[in-house]
Parts: C-alpha cells; structure tokens; sequence
C-alpha cells in the first residue's frame, strides 16, 4: 500500500486524545493512530465478519466448564468472549458468527444477540464436533470476503488493520497471527521464511524448535479456504493449513500485543492476574 506524507491542523484537545491512544504496540506512534482513526471514520475496505470458534467443552478447565462453557468462563468481571468482541469492535467487526456445541443453550442466552455488546451475532450449531474447520463450511453463505476466525477461549490484543495490510500484500489465503513465547514447546511453532510459514512444528522439544512464534488462533482468510474444507470433523491446524503452506499461500503476523490462553487452570490464572483489557481509544 503506497503511503504520502501529508501536514495537518488539528485542535489540541484532539491531539490529546489521539496521543492517549499510542501504546507502542498495537498504536505504533501519533501518525498510526491517525491513520487508524480515519480509515473507520472512512469506511475502508477492510474485513467485516468474524467468526469465533466456540463449541469446544473445555476439559482442560473442569471442573469449572462442567457448568459454564469455555467463552463464558469470567475475566475481570465478564466473558471471555466478550474480550475478544472488545477486539473486534476497536477495529469496525460488529458482525460475528459464533459456533456453538457444548453448553450452547447457556451461551445464547448469555450473548443473545451480541447487542448488550455492541455486536451483531449470529449462531452456527454444531450437533456434533466439527473441530475447527468443519463450522467454516458451515457459513460458506455467509462468508463472501476476507474474514477473521478467532478461538474462543484466548485473549489477545492484535492491530487487525496491520494484519489485513500483510495479508493483502502477500496475496495469502490465510494469515496467520504469531505471539513469541517463552516455551513453545506445548504449542505448534512456525517456521518461517520471511513472512511465509513453511510449516509448523507440532510440540516440539524447546532445543528444537525451529522458532518461538507459536499460533496464537486468529486467523485472516479468503473464502477460497472453505472450498478445501471436506464436511466433518476437520482440523484446520492438521488438515488445511499444510496444504496452504505447500500452496505458498500461507503467511504470519507475529505480533507484541497481549496474548493469554485461559485453555487450563494455570493459564487462566495467569490472565486473570495478568491480561489489561482492550484499549478502546
């Protein structure tokens, strides 16, 4: 995307408030959040449908998911889910598909309609586990452009304006967002050639893992995807994503942001403890 400098007046209370909104991370500087501030202002053609993986049942979490299903489970007061249309919104995605299976009936009368926060949500049911590539094929109708696919049960704070840009560039069918851990030994770890992910190493040992960028699940894609996504149980991680990575078209967006797995005890522990919200500017 080409880009021109340009010099501009503006009132210094406004100024004030588009400072407040640089954090050095997903707000970059003054001109970012400027940039930021009238692409929505402007209506730029950016993504508008995200669907939320939600179905899982969470057994990594029992005994708490025995009675509140894993987008439910509370952070600082309110559902995961609710964090991560928090995300949503800040960049302009009001519209959300939410797949549902276990406890499904809670979660709907729960987000309802997803207007108590700020969202307009509609449902896919899964009658029985579709894993998270079966529910994509489900709302192939639905999803005519490029559009988000986010787990249901992470926190993360990602600059999805940044991550369209990259995925546009490369002409990817899917981009993929990668948080630098530690230890990624309990995750799938990319390897990279510059922004191309080659492959991803399942669970490797930490002395062999060819990088520390694991998949933080959120995901941009092209609608071509669902076309290579047989009916059923289908893993994206196992099933779809070599195929694009033999393809050529499938790249990462390792990002500095905030990412939590609440996927077991001690993780949501450590988010309860750790994650700051989502900065709404």
């Amino acid at each position: 995307m080409i880009k021109e400098r340009v010099s501009v007046t503006i009132n210094k209370e406004l100024l004030e408030r588009i400072d407040s909104m640089v954090d050095g991370v997903s707000v970059r500087n003054r001109s970012h959040a400027i940039e930021m501030i009238l692409s929505r202002y402007l209506n730029f053609k950016t993504i508008k449908t995200a669907v939320i993986l939600a179905g899982g049942k969470g057994t990594r979490l029992r005994p708490i998911t025995y009675e509140i299903p894993k987008p439910l489970v509370p952070v600082h007061g309110k559902p995961v889910v609710a964090h991560i249309f928090d995300l949503l919104k800040k960049y302009g995605i009001v519209d959300v598909i939410l797949s549902i299976g276990y406890l499904k009936e809670k979660i709907k009368n729960e987000i309802g309609d997803g207007s108590k926060f700020g969202v307009k949500v509609r449902y896919i049911e899964e009658e029985e586990p579709l894993g998270t590539g079966g529910p994509l094929r489900l709302a192939k109708d639905i999803l005519k452009s490029a559009f988000i696919v986010s787990n249901g049960d992470e926190l993360k704070d990602i600059n999805i304006m940044d991550m369209y840009e990259v995925h546009k560039r490369n002409n990817a069918l899917v981009t993929i967002a990668l948080k630098t851990v530690e230890d990624p030994s309990a995750y799938g770890v990319a390897k990279l050639e510059g922004e191309r992910i080659m492959e991803f190493v399942e669970k490797p040992k930490k002395e062999e893992a060819p990088s520390n960028l694991i998949n933080a699940g959120f995901y941009i894609m092209e609608p071509k995807v669902i076309d290579m996504i047989p009916e059923g149980n289908v893993s994206l991680e196992r099933d779809i994503f070599p195929k694009i990575a033999e393809m050529g078209k499938l790249y990462g967006y390792p990002f500095s942001g905030q990412w939590f797995d609440t996927g077991n005890i001690e993780r949501y522990e450590r988010a309860i403890k750790e994650w700051k919200g989502i900065k709404l500017g």
